[in-house]
């Protein structure tokens, strides 16, 4: 005779939440009746090793049933069962401590979404099933026992006929709902029931199964049907196969079968941590980066698995943004994924994985940097720019980390060159690392600042990111040794004699400088006499504060309209040109404010500016030409 029993209170709030669907990944119920018939085939197996009243099977397996025509779907074990008290236990409580005040948080946040980060185990069921029934025999029982429940206060529990051990859980299916759309027929399709178990449960350990009709010709084109027991899991993930089982072919495979590559992955990292957290990973570097990986709309993350069962697709807390090109999982037994756990001890355990995937990941990219600079700096081509972003990010507080990922072509070399190769290789007399700012080697090299650099023989980083300035800010030193633009001050570049003979000419052409200083007064902060140029007759460099390239940077950005850097024009008084102007303001002074002008508008070009009024410019040129020819 059948026993009615209450539901505890936490396990009615539990169903009420289920049955009044307000998850949306109902498929996970599937996911989580494999995953317990798993755990209790675990403990029947390792119970026949140590007891002797536990008998093992030969072959241990789940075997699904479908039932279209009384809408039943039925998962079945050869798991150590339960006993009547374990299934009230198990299947009319939850006994952890924690799960009141979870619960009261799921009500609280309707809308919340926990399928996918919390095991809901058998309670989940009851998403997609009006009365669910479970036949179990204990190793541990003289007979089995048959629970049944339409999810609402009460179960009943009795005494039934079953020879195996093991437990067999039988759902039937709610009625299809036309007002919401749920299609619970679905679940009667053996396509559905294939697709979803290669999703979730494609790495269980055991096999799953089912029988399925399949439909063959003959030469003369005649078909036979006939039901056939197809295994639908693969059963070992490659992760967790043999050393030797991992080709490169293999994990080749699984990368462009597993994340819709076309190419073979640039470089794998294999990861396997054994510890207070326990967890494998298998992380791949893709050859490019996709499409949409610079906008907003590409979304990171890495796969989540516990014990081989798909948790979640893409979770973004395992990857940090500069790092957000692997593609890959993580597969932990640790992870919280009782509903009963509290939130905080999941995140705590994932954080632990994510701090330790960072810090290797790091290594294997240093690593690839040292020694095999080809295929860095083929990742760095297609990932760098994020790598830099991350140094610039949360103002700086990741740069330690970074630093030594990022290079930069340079003066000298057309390779790419690190922060610590520069430094290595600076003469003891150079006092800072310089750079320069430009969309392409060649611009910067003609750049007239360029002169006292190459006289020195000093190296020069090329910055032609637009980020680069922003990260140069945020580095400001690099081994103590600090970040200076060639379009700074020139004071570190001269010598005392250079400097005194620089003052010496700044005196004797006071007169000419004041002239200049008044015609572009709404153009520069000052006019100078430089020492920095050899060949160039003028040059802008930038005074306190935003840069010239910083401004030029954040005028191309929405809502930064009018950001003025200080501009500073130097003037090399060593040119044919500079002589003219002396010329020029000796006989006629009146003609040195279109001199001026037009100097400055020089300048401009050179540093890559727009010129405000071409025209205006043009016909200043051709005066100025017309004038000289008299």
């Amino acid at each position: 005779m059948a026993k009615t029993k209450q539901f505890k209170t936490e396990s009615k709030r539990l169903l009420d939440l289920m049955i009044n669907s307000i998850y949306t990944h109902k498929d996970i119920f599937l996911r989580e009746l494999i995953s317990n018939a798993s755990d209790a085939i675990d403990k029947r197996h390792h119970l026949a090793l140590t007891d002797d009243n536990v008998e093992g099977e030969d072959t241990y397996e789940i075997f699904i049933k479908l039932d279209p025509t009384n809408r039943t779907l039925t998962i079945k074990d050869n798991g150590i069962g339960m006993t009547e008290k374990e299934l009230e236990s198990q299947l009319g409580t939850i006994a952890e401590s924690g799960s009141k005040a979870f619960m009261d948080k799921l009500e609280e946040k309707k809308d919340i979404d926990i399928i996918g980060q919390f095991g809901v185990g058998f309670y989940s069921a009851f998403m997609v099933a009006e009365r669910v029934f479970v036949k179990t025999r204990s190793p541990y029982s003289d007979t089995g026992y048959l629970w049944q429940s339409q999810g609402e206060a009460t179960y009943q529990i009795e005494k039934t006929n079953k020879e195996t051990v093991g437990t067999e859980i039988t759902l039937v299916l709610r009625q299809d709902d036309e007002e919401t759309e749920d299609d619970y027929s679905t679940y009667l399709e053996t396509q559905t029931i294939k697709e979803l178990v290669k999703k979730y449960s494609d790495y269980v350990r055991y096999a799953i199964k089912m029988d399925v009709e399949k439909t063959t010709k003959d030469d003369d084109d005649n078909e036979t049907t006939e039901v056939v027991t197809e295994t639908l899991n693969s059963m070992t993930p490659l992760w967790k196969k043999p050393k030797s089982e991992q080709t490169e072919d293999a994990l080749h495979d699984f990368y462009k079968r597993q994340y819709n590559d076309f190419e073979d992955p640039l470089h794998t990292i294999h990861i396997n941590v054994e510890g207070l957290t326990t967890y494998t990973a298998l992380l791949f570097i893709p050859k490019k980066p996709p499409y949409d990986f610079y906008t907003e709309n590409y979304e990171k993350g890495l796969q989540l698995y516990s014990k081989s069962v798909f948790i979640e697709d893409k979770n973004k807390d395992l990857v940090p943004d500069y790092f957000k090109f692997l593609k890959g999982l993580v597969d932990s037994a640790d992870l919280s994924l009782n509903i009963s756990r509290e939130m905080l001890q999941h995140n705590r355990q994932l954080k632990k994985i994510a701090a330790h995937l960072e810090k290797k990941v790091k290594s294997e990219l240093e690593k690839m940097q040292k020694n095999n600079r080809e295929t860095y700096t083929e990742f760095y081509d297609a990932y760098g720019t994020i790598l830099k972003y991350g140094v610039y990010d949360q103002f700086g507080a990741n740069k330690e980390k970074l630093q030594d990922l990022i290079m930069f072509k340079t003066r000298k070399s057309d390779d790419y060159v690190s922060l610590q190769e520069y430094v290595e290789a600076m003469p003891e007399d150079q006092k800072h690392i310089y750079y320069a700012t430009g969309s392409n080697k060649a611009q910067i090299m003609n750049l007239p600042q360029m002169d006292a650099i190459k006289e020195k023989d000093y190296d020069v980083l090329f910055f032609t990111d637009d980020i680069d300035e922003f990260m140069v800010q945020v580095l400001n030193t690099y081994q103590e040794k600090p970040f200076k633009s060639l379009k700074q001050s020139e004071d570190d570049l001269l010598d005392e004699d250079k400097k005194k003979d620089l003052e010496n000419k700044e005196k004797d052409h006071a007169k000419l400088i004041k002239a200049l200083k008044k015609s572009l007064k709404e153009n520069v902060k000052d006019v100078k006499l430089s020492g920095r140029l050899k060949e160039a007759p003028v040059c802008l460099v930038s005074g306190e504060g935003l840069s010239m390239d910083m401004e030029k940077v954040l005028n191309q950005m929405p809502n930064q309209p009018g950001m003025k850097a200080e501009k500073i024009l130097e003037i090399n008084p060593n040119h044919d040109l500079f002589k003219a102007l002396e010329n020029v303001h000796s006989k006629t002074p009146k003609k040195i404010d279109d001199y001026a002008k037009l100097l400055y508008q020089q300048a401009l070009l050179i540093e890559g500016y727009d010129i405000d009024d071409p025209k205006g410019m043009s016909d200043m040129m051709v005066k100025l030409m017309i004038d000289a020819s008299k």
